[in-house]
């Protein structure tokens, strides 16, 4: 699963206090803004929002876009992130019916929605939101919560109508790997395994370190990154979480009971044999991994771009650009197809909410929708005129250093504030243009093409390729998924299949790493025992019940 994946790859600085107090009665199809008339929409104001993705750039609303927000607003936002399981916070909200102002859960948005604790949107977007209303056009309806409750609970996060012009996940290999071998074919694990293993012996140290073949992470749900879910785009798959849904059917299967991926761990388990996994893999946390590819010892990963976007900038800083690394659509086997970019339209399942706590929520719809204007667009992608871009004729132009800087310096989004305020609130997608023909976005291909490093654009042009979306399937080669992304379609938490959900992802987390890290010849055992465990707990029974909830998502945004 993904979050933006375009910005999203987060821990947080320092929690900071949530705060907010209850108020009378149940939210569910409530008037809203009968609970304040929001008069001045520039008084100061605190809101607070809790927020499920943790956010290392948030700046506390120092930085001169942060400032210039509340200028323009009055509004000061105080987040507060989780330390630890996100799911836990959002359960405890929930019991104590105590919420802050903006609540972003993710998945778990409904055990929220279940216990009242957000308000219906929809009358409060009727009169306070002409930008949300022209942002999200006829994706509006996607918002509903589902075809019995017609209430919009939150505001969809990630960008409406977006161009994908860049791999998301997949798998990664240092560019100084491929250029000394002379630019082989990169097409299947086979592929990919020779590279690696072919240069690692020729360098088995770098900097007077061990050189490390591939290195995955599995600290906690990051887990589905970057070892269970790339089973699935190896395997002929689209991202949807946990899911693999047949296109002519729309059967979903929980995704590790197929044979497919079998042969994909194998392979991983082959890969520890032969001592080209990290050892550490399994063991080491966020920080470490990220830590170790900004040394520039670890030859391969296989990982989403949000994940390791920050040690990437690091080795640019450095001026080490031969040790970033280039996105390859490997797959198991010839006969599968990479799915990157496969699109799933505008998929809403996520997004932030108001809370029935909050005192103003007529204030907060106002600020919801300033934020989904042109001004707050292009301030929170753009940064200041003066400042971080200038007017030539008529047009945005980001001068060179600046641009060195958002390219370069991991601290970027902190220091200028830029990035820090579109994910997880209303955005454009990439691609999309304001009045003035201009992206609201800086990421047009001309300008991811200028970002791209001298080695960048030697590797490619050895690929007859331009871009790295040059190397993938293209867009037109899949039909649009008629249910958006499946991983943020929720599973009511009152149900037996939120329990087998939880079973399943326990046994996941701990006999995946079991199975990889197996003798070979005890491979197919762990397996079968894994795959018994998955059918006790019930995964087929989950899987019916995922069915029932993928039809009902298919009709409402079909009807």
């Amino acid at each position: 699963m993904r979050k933006n994946r375009k910005l999203a790859a987060l821990t947080m600085a320092a929690a900071i206090t949530l705060a907010g107090c209850s108020s009378e009665g149940d939210s569910k199809g409530s008037g809203a803004a009968d609970h304040s008339a929001g008069k001045d929409d520039k008084a100061p104001i605190t809101l607070t929002m809790f927020s499920a993705d943790p956010n290392t750039q948030y700046e506390n609303m120092q930085s001169p876009v942060g400032k210039k927000i509340t200028e323009l607003t009055g509004v000061t936002l105080k987040m507060d992130y989780p330390v630890g399981d996100p799911k836990q916070k959002v359960s405890l909200m929930a019991a104590s019916g105590e919420y802050p102002d903006l609540i972003f859960a993710k998945n778990e948005i409904a055990t929220i929605v279940d216990a009242g604790g957000l308000i219906d949107l929809a009358p409060l977007i009727d009169k306070h939101g002409p930008n949300i209303k022209k942002l999200y056009g006829d994706y509006l309806k996607r918002l509903k919560w589902s075809s019995k409750d017609g209430s919009i609970y939150f505001l969809g996060t990630f960008g409406v109508n977006e161009v994908q012009w860049e791999p998301k996940d997949g798998f990664q290999l240092q560019h100084q790997v491929v250029k000394e071998l002379g630019f082989p074919k990169l097409k299947t694990l086979q592929d990919y395994e020779s590279a690696i293993k072919a240069y690692k012996e020729k360098h088995p140290t770098i900097d007077g370190k061990p050189t490390i073949g591939l290195s995955l992470l599995a600290d906690d749900w990051r887990i589905a990154q970057s070892v269970t879910n790339p089973a699935v785009f190896a395997t002929g798959g689209s991202d949807d979480g946990e899911w693999y849904i047949d296109e002519k059917t729309m059967k979903p299967v929980f995704h590790l009971t197929r044979p497919e991926e079998k042969e994909y761990f194998k392979w991983l388990n082959h890969m520890n044999d032969i001592g080209l996994l990290d050892p550490e893999s399994f063991v080491q946390k966020y920080d470490q991994y990220k830590a170790k590819i900004a040394s520039g010892r670890v030859l391969g990963i296989i990982d989403s771009k949000w994940q390791y976007r920050e040690p990437e900038q690091s080795l640019l800083q450095a001026g080490k650009p031969e040790l970033t690394y280039g996105m390859y659509p490997i797959t198991l086997n010839e006969n599968f197809k990479n799915k990157n970019f496969q699109s799933a339209g505008y998929s809403a399942g996520w997004g932030v909410g108001i809370s029935k706590s909050a005192k103003d929520p007529v204030r907060v719809i106002k600020f919801l929708d300033w934020l989904a204007s042109d001004e707050a667009q292009i301030l929170n992608n753009w940064g200041i005129e003066g400042v971080h871009y200038k007017i030539e004729n008529g047009k945005r132009v980001i001068p060179k250093e600046e641009m060195e800087q958002r390219v370069k310096d991991p601290q970027y989004g902190k220091k200028t504030g830029i990035g820090v305020y579109t994910y997880p609130f209303p955005e454009y997608g990439y691609g999309v243009k304001d009045p003035s023909g201009q992206t609201y976005k800086i990421e047009s291909p001309e300008q991811i093409i200028s970002k791209y490093s001298d080695i960048e654009k030697e590797v490619l042009s050895k690929y007859n390729a331009k871009m790295w979306m040059d190397l993938f399937p293209k867009v037109s080669e899949f039909p649009v998924k008629p249910y958006g992304a499946a991983w943020q379609i929720n599973i009511p938490q009152e149900t037996d299949g939120a329990v087998i959900m939880q079973k399943c992802m326990q046994i996941v987390r701990k006999r995946i790493p079991e199975a990889i890290l197996a003798k070979p010849e005890k491979f197919d055992e762990v397996w079968d025992s894994f795959q018994k465990e998955l059918e006790q707990a019930g995964v087929h029974k989950l899987e019916a019940q995922f069915e029932g909830l993928l039809k009902e998502r298919i009709k409402l945004w079909n009807s």
